[in-house]
């Protein structure tokens, strides 16, 4: 087997993770190789979707900005080129914030940056196994065209989303069973939206026909909800449409929808001012479990099936949508629940709950625990949820990203560790969990300790944190 290079930090995975985690460790000083299976940079971003920062969850509902950092920066320089929109934190979904941008651009971005920042990339390179001595692993071995290569490393950060180097390398992890799974979904766009029709209908409908997301802490009221809608003169001000029930409900009953979802998308903004409509939740397959690729496989067939039908329902069925047509199908599913690791902390459902705050905090969260998708008509369920309380978020410790049992790793993204509940695998935490692994990694390859004795006086990481811009002291 070849060995294919030695580093300070392996970083494999080039998600929204991923990316993160390579800038902020070269940004450390520390030689950083990421690896990626496919051949592009982005994950969730820009490869299965959402379409660029859709519930950025930047600012909690008390309107203070609780991400920033990496992603902060990635958004005010794709604003400053015109591949984004700014901030939106309508007075009735605060908490819920948008921060969209391009995501094509967004991911040829990503490069720039691998570039800027001397981050060394392996692209078309799955990883097939690990490097270990003893209780710790000392790298990756990835299979591609060249065959069989070893990538050495101090620090190796799993940022797969799905947990795979952890599990190959025996940390514990949890995951539900394949029945209780989250459903996984395929994204697709549109464009040819004539977007005042679409609001006319929104305005109209607005009392029973939408599901507006309003953050409990706001206190709207329905009433409040609906007239607030009806004053709406721009679609930014919504960004995301949740509902077309009656819509659904009758193509349903003709046969011409699918009843394992709901209908909703997302706008987008491209090139020109131009608006797409980009729909995540129009296909969702349940019972699959993602660590089977047969599972996988007749996840994406039949993904396919209910986006066909979907494109036939959105022309025929929405206003506004008349004259649509498609202009991209994600290449491969979003997946939505998978593997968590069983880690030096496991945060739970009381400490989002609460609003808890950890000495050894590396990036925030305002996003609920409890919500669930479902493969049917709902698309999600509120049931058990809780939010942090008084409007505020909670902290992320350092000690969720440590594998317990393993030494010389840490975990980002999806697979932290969370109870079931707690799960979040939007990209606010994707990449800000993916920044503190890579400031991290680049102090203990600095240092020669390794990530869990990090655990005994993080300042250092907490300081160049904020010195990369960003947020973990000073909200509610």
């Amino acid at each position: 087997m070849e060995l294919y290079g030695e580093y300070d930090v392996v970083v494999a995975g080039g998600g929204t993770s991923g990316v993160a985690a390579a800038v902020a460790a070269a940004r450390t000083g520390a030689s950083t190789i990421l690896v990626e299976r496919i051949g592009t940079l982005g994950g969730q971003m820009n490869v299965s979707g959402p379409p660029g920062f859709a519930y950025a969850y930047m600012f909690n509902p008390r309107k203070e900005q609780i991400i920033a950092g990496f992603m902060e920066e990635t958004h005010a320089r794709l604003l400053k080129a015109g591949h984004a929109l700014p901030h939106t934190l309508p007075d009735f979904r605060v908490g819920y914030d948008f921060a969209l941008v391009d995501p094509d651009y967004w991911g040829l971005l990503m490069f720039e940056m691998m570039e800027e920042n001397g981050v060394h990339l392996l692209l078309h390179s799955p990883v097939v196994d690990v490097v270990k001595e003893g209780d710790a692993i000392k790298g990756i071995v990835v299979e591609n065209v060249s065959g069989r290569q070893a990538v050495l490393g101090k620090v190796v950060i799993d940022c797969t989303g799905e947990g795979h180097v952890a599990a190959k390398a025996g940390v514990p992890c949890d995951q539900a069973p394949k029945g209780d799974l989250e459903p996984h979904t395929l994204s697709f766009t549109v464009d040819g939206v004539d977007w005042d029709k679409v609001l006319d209908y929104v305005r109209e409908n607005a009392a029973y026909e939408f599901n507006a997301m309003t953050h409990p802490y706001l206190g709207w009221t329905e009433e409040q909800i609906v007239e607030r809608i009806r004053q709406v003169k721009d679609v930014r001000e919504i960004t995301n449409f949740m509902g077309y029930y009656s819509l659904r409900d009758k193509a349903l009953a003709a046969g011409e929808y699918h009843p394992y979802s709901g209908v909703g998308f997302f706008i987008m903004p491209r090139d020109g001012g131009v608006l797409q409509a980009h729909f995540q939740h129009s296909s969702q397959v349940g019972d699959i479990d993602p660590t089977d690729v047969r599972d996988l496989t007749r996840c994406e067939i039949e993904c396919r099936k209910q986006v066909s039908l979907a494109l036939k329902f959105i022309k025929k069925y929405m206003p506004g949508f008349e004259n649509s047509y498609l202009t991209r199908v994600c290449s491969e599913l979003r997946i939505r629940e998978s593997r968590r690791i069983v880690g030096d902390y496991v945060l739970t459902k009381q400490d989002v709950g609460e609003a808890r705050k950890f000495k050894d905090v590396v990036c925030k969260s305002s996003f609920s625990s409890g919500a669930k998708h479902v493969a049917k008509q709902e698309t999600i369920t509120y049931e058990g949820i809780v939010y942090p309380k008084d409007g505020g978020s909670c902290d992320i410790p350092y000690r969720c990203l440590v594998p317990t049992v393993v030494e010389r790793m840490l975990v980002a993204g999806k697979a932290i560790s969370t109870d079931r509940d707690s799960y979040a695998r939007f990209l606010q935490l994707t990449m800000a969990t993916g920044q503190a692994a890579g400031v991290a990694a680049g102090v203990c390859a600095k240092r020669g300790v390794t990530p869990r004795q990090l655990e005994a006086d993080v300042t250092e990481l907490q300081d160049i944190l904020q010195q990369q811009g960003a947020i973990l002291y000073g909200t509610h």
